[in-house]
């Protein structure tokens, strides 16, 4: 049983073509005289087309005539060389076109898929945390290529077919009786009703196979991305089985779509056999009555041959055309989505000078209903390392996406140096702050290039430095590629102590004046974590730190610790004084130590 998509997405039922096709324009001005050249050669090509007709009718006519006058037959040499002349003009100029408008093609394309990756590294964190990057690939994908299909179509198929119906009318209109005119473009225009009008219906399967499409791709990419999550549960089934209930679903809509298209295909011949037939019988009678000349039947009947020729595909053309459009519509509205965080129209560039972090009475929500944190107020004092701890969902990693301008506080601010992070360039602000993520997670590329991401224009030398204080260039050299090793997609090929280290050595690589550590050492074995707080305490000796973590042995040389719980602070002081006050701090150390012993226990 086929289950049914349900209603096709509003995405296209609120399209808005004529807007996107003049938020084309932009991409064209660039090479504006290239695109004028190429139309010009457009139009002599069309007239060499039409010429071609008007030739044979004259060398027909020559010989008709000569024959009737019972002279010696010759041959109408200059007549000849015309027709050869107008049938290598038409060739010619129709690849001079398609050579000079290539430029401006690609171009667009590629400056719209600069434009639109451009966009999405704009947008907000919140956009990419709930994006689906399977529908997202295959959507930018369509759509940029649908910019170059749009221009092809105008320039290779609907421009042509406009200029050679215009030359055609002129003749038909100045040398021939109206009716002929009249019976030819008439059968055009019942020709291009029918295909519109059908071809308008059959979108709605378009529309959902789209959908499904990247629906389908959206399971794909997330089955391959948690690839290791999917084996540990044994999954596999299942996932086969939701990407196999949107392709029956596609399928479905794909049978009705080629079903119906061959309807239209049918339609549209039987339409282009009345139109020729209706007019060659006016013709042959016209003929009969002495009224016309042979040549004019033959002349009639090849403009009908050029005409219906590309008129033939025209309904492919609008096919495609409208769901170029339908593709293209999915870039646009992803071009129009504000990104949430702005630069103020008054940013400066962050004054640093000390690196002094305070957050001053802050209030944060991700969504409105479910507050994070609740009037929020301390200081990291420059130079100092300030550690935060808390219990899972305490909001403690929430402090670095504020401090990174990731989201905006609802009220309250947060300031660097007393510069509230609203009030300065999001560029300056995050070129001052360096991060070790939880989370690390690299480009599929080599181990040497996701170190030198930290600062692209270091040295070698300084590279392989950053590395040797993450404690992983040994690793690193021993490896058959060494720094040439790729790191698989998202980092996957590297354990997760490894991509931390990379992370370690990228942040250090980097210098900022302000350093963030969110459980910057949590995939660490306990010999390796030494040597890297080792590290870290060098690094951040001259540095403004934050430090969030979970394991409290890794904040005991904390300037101050902020033990946080359901978005507040609850407890403030060093290491010492925490443990003294017997609080939440004392608890938890107490517990984390308990289960260090029982582990020790258990390897004894």
């Amino acid at each position: 049983m086929v289950h049914s998509a349900g209603p096709p997405p509003q995405v296209h039922k609120n399209r808005r073509d004529w807007y996107n096709l003049r938020s084309m324009l932009p991409f064209l001005w660039e090479f504006r005289g290239r695109a004028l050249f190429a139309l010009s050669c457009l139009v002599l090509s069309k007239a060499a087309n039409v010429g071609i007709p008007l030739a044979l009718k004259g060398i027909i006519d020559y010989f008709e005539a000569a024959s009737a006058s019972q002279m010696a037959l010759a041959m109408p040499v200059s007549l000849l060389v015309a027709y050869g002349l107008l049938k290598l003009s038409a060739s010619l100029f129709n690849e001079l076109r398609d050579v000079v408008f290539a430029k401006v093609r690609y171009r667009a394309m590629r400056r719209l898929s600069t434009r639109v990756l451009t966009h999405l590294l704009q947008l907000s964190l919140r956009f990419h945390l709930g994006r689906k990057m399977g529908a997202v690939s295959r959507d930018l994908e369509r759509g940029t290529r649908s910019v170059s299909q749009i221009l092809n179509y105008m320039a290779f198929s609907i421009l042509p077919i406009v200029v050679e119906f215009t030359l055609v009318a002129v003749i038909m209109l100045k040398n021939y009786d109206l009716v002929f005119a009249g019976a030819m473009f008439g059968s055009v225009a019942v020709y291009m009703l029918f295909t519109f009008l059908i071809t308008e219906w059959r979108m709605d399967f378009r529309h959902r196979m789209n959908q499904l499409d990247s629906k389908g791709n959206s399971i794909a990419f997330d089955s391959l991305i948690n690839y290791e999550t999917v084996k540990y549960f044994g999954n596999e089934k299942l996932e086969l089985g939701r990407y196999d209930d949107t392709l029956r679903d596609w399928e479905h809509w794909a049978v009705k779509s080629q079903s119906s298209m061959s309807m239209l295909n049918f339609g549209q011949g039987a339409i282009i056999a009345l139109g020729v037939t209706l007019v060659m019988v006016l013709a042959a009678n016209a003929v009969s009555q002495g009224s016309m000349r042979i040549g004019d039947l033959v002349l009639v009947n090849a403009f009908l041959l050029q005409l219906f020729i590309p008129l033939g595909f025209l309904g492919i053309v609008y096919r495609q055309i409208k769901y170029s459009l339908a593709d293209m519509d999915l870039i646009f509205k992803l071009l129009d989505t504000e990104p949430e965080i702005r630069d103020a129209p008054n940013a400066q560039p962050l004054q640093l000078r000390e690196g002094g972090i305070r957050f001053e009475h802050v209030d944060f929500a991700y969504q409105p209903e479910r507050q994070i944190l609740h009037d929020l107020s301390f200081e990291v004092p420059p130079g100092h390392k300030v550690a935060v701890v808390g219990h899972s969902g305490a909001g403690k990693s929430t402090l670095s996406r504020l401090i990174f301008r990731f989201y905006d506080v609802q009220s309250g601010c947060v300031c660097i140096d007393g510069q509230d992070v609203r009030e300065v360039t999001q560029e300056s602000l995050r070129a001052a702050i360096g991060v070790v993520p939880q989370d690390t997670v690299l480009f599929n590329d080599a181990i040497f290039y996701n170190i030198a991401y930290g600062r692209p224009d270091a040295s070698r030398a300084e590279v392989l430095e950053a590395a040797r204080m993450a404690c992983i260039a040994d690793f690193v050299e021993g490896l058959p590629d060494g720094w040439d090793t790729m790191v698989g997609e998202r980092g996957l090929k590297l354990s997760g102590g490894e991509k931390q280290r990379v992370a370690i050595a990228r942040a250090i690589l980097k210098r900022p004046r302000i350093l963030i550590f969110d459980e910057a050492t949590s995939s660490l074995d306990s010999h390796t974590e030494q040597s890297i707080q080792e590290t870290l305490a060098e690094v951040a000796a001259d540095h403004t730190t934050l430090v969030i973590a979970h394991r409290l042995s890794t904040v005991v040389d904390a300037d101050r610790i902020l033990v946080m719980d359901r978005g507040r602070i609850v407890e403030r002081g060093s290491h010492t004084e925490l443990m003294a006050m017997k609080g939440r701090y004392r608890a938890m150390w107490d517990l984390q130590q308990q289960e260090a012993r029982e582990r020790l226990e258990k390897t004894a």
